[in-house]
């Protein structure tokens, strides 16, 4: 029987693995702030539908439907007429250039999310959109587009035809959750699932500016996982994150989700469990466990395993509604963080609604390596209110940011070990649906967290789509 991790600010377990580079806060770095400085509307009237508890336009695990690149801002959506749209901006500007990429929504799925992409090495932005279990539409703008975007129009002309491959290389007929990642060099690859939830293995494919390569299956969803209540023999891991550090390391954080519901106390909860952490440091090739071992060969039949050993950094059965896809981010020594939320012991040991129970009683947990090579996990005593996930971000100080459901932000110094969160910014004023969509990728250019957040509306009514932005510390 797997043991139940309740503690709160706990060291949770050592890493034996590779030392990371040092990174220490000092004590006259500013600890973390926001401050408000604009909000753009990107549509007045974008399409609205609850499915799966989230909305299209706004799912957090959609990488990246929102990023900045060389001074320029771009969001994708989808309008209230189903049309794919991708929008950019200057950076501090207060109005949006947009363009119809040719493809519309084809069902009413919150998963058939819109990713962006960037391949500098050719200067292309990359669109992956549309899909839950089954095809996928793929668009890419032009060479260069991305390098020169003062100098040339934002027109569909910049656009190629919406195509159900990667220019010919069919993935799988099953085809779930794309997330662009940039490699150091500038090549860009493409993280998705193929199977369905329950039953499904994560994937990569390449593309190095001439073509796009498969390179193959990196997980496995065969082996057996037993909890108290009984055994599963099928799984797939869903993923908080997939990205490269500075120093070219590739981070992914995750959870297990198990096919067979006998694994749970209640079935109205849901059979995720435990948080694990892998690494590669050969561009996804070969993947690493706590100790440093290979548990995984994308591409190869040893792929990683729910039975493999030193995966999981925070033990929890699935008895407490372990939301997946949460969120990852790595600090400027490249030491991995992310945020984990479930609904505590003390509030019961058995959720019997997942919704209901994280909604009343849900917590996140920041999880973090130590200077130390040590995993450490402390509560963030901000109530969910919401059965959704929560984002997270780190500053040039490596101060940290939790954006909750309905845009509400909380922040703790690294000065102070991560022990100080609070509340920075309650929401007020967005009326947002609950989960964000952050830019990932902002922080680190000029210093500005935004995100984009859709108003809540009722039954199918469009409603607008806003992006808002905060200066951190300077």
């Amino acid at each position: 029987m797997r043991r139940r991790t309740l503690l709160t600010g706990a060291v949770l377990s050592a890493v034996a693995g590779p030392a990371l580079a040092t990174g220490t806060a000092r004590a006259a770095d500013p600890g973390p702030s926001v401050t408000r400085i604009a909000t753009t509307r990107l549509d007045a009237q974008a399409i609205y539908f609850v499915s799966y508890d989230g909305l299209v336009n706004n799912n957090s695990f959609q990488k990246n439907g929102l990023l900045t690149y060389k001074g320029y801002q771009y969001a994708a959506w989808y309008t209230a007429d189903r049309n794919a749209v991708v929008g950019r901006r200057a950076l501090g500007a207060t109005t949006w250039q947009t363009v119809k990429v040719g493809h519309t929504l084809r069902y009413n799925d919150s998963h058939n999310v819109i990713s962006m992409g960037v391949s500098r090495v050719d200067g292309r932005l990359h669109l992956n959109m549309d899909s839950h279990s089954d095809g996928f539409t793929y668009v890419k703008s032009v060479a260069g587009l991305m390098d020169n975007p003062a100098g040339l129009s934002w027109t569909a002309s910049r656009f190629g035809a919406p195509q159900s491959t990667l220019d010919g290389l069919t993935l799988t007929s099953q085809f779930t959750y794309p997330q662009f990642v940039a490699t150091p060099e500038g090549r860009l690859q493409l993280s998705y699932r193929v199977g369905i939830s329950g039953n499904g293995r994560n994937a990569l494919a390449e593309y190095d500016g001439s073509r796009w390569t498969a390179l193959g299956e990196w997980t496995s969803s065969t082996g057996t996982y037993t909890s108290e209540h009984g055994s599963s023999t099928a799984r797939n891991m869903y993923l908080h994150g997939i990205d490269y550090d500075r120093n070219g390391r590739l981070h992914a954080f995750f959870t297990w989700r198990e096919q067979n519901a006998a694994v749970m106390c209640n079935r109205g909860g849901i059979t995720n469990h435990d948080t694990g952490y892998v690494y590669s440091d050969d561009r996804g090739r070969t993947w690493r466990n706590n100790a440093g071992t290979v548990v995984g060969i994308t591409g190869g039949s040893d792929r990683v395993s729910v039975n493999d050993a030193r995966l999981v950094v925070d033990p929890l059965n699935p008895d407490h509604s372990l939301m997946n896809q949460e969120s990852q981010f790595t600090d400027s020594a490249g030491r991995p963080h992310a945020i984990i939320s479930y609904v505590p012991g003390r509030f019961g040991q058995c959720t019997t609604n997942y919704v209901a129970n994280r909604t009343a009683n849900g917590r996140a947990f920041h999880v973090r390596r130590n200077a130390s090579g040590a995993w450490q996990k402390t509560e963030i005593p901000v109530p969910l209110n919401s059965s959704q996930r929560t984002k997270l971000i780190l500053d040039k100080y490596d101060n940290a940011y939790a954006i909750f459901p309905f845009g509400r932000i909380a922040g703790a110094s690294a000065a102070s070990g991560y022990t100080d969160w609070k509340l920075l910014f309650d929401g007020s004023g967005l009326n947002a649906f609950g989960e964000v969509v952050i830019d990932e990728t902002r922080v680190a250019q000029d210093g500005v967290l935004s995100f984009m957040y859709q108003q809540k509306s009722s039954g199918t009514t469009p409603s607008a789509l806003h992006v808002v932005d905060f200066r951190l510390p300077a």
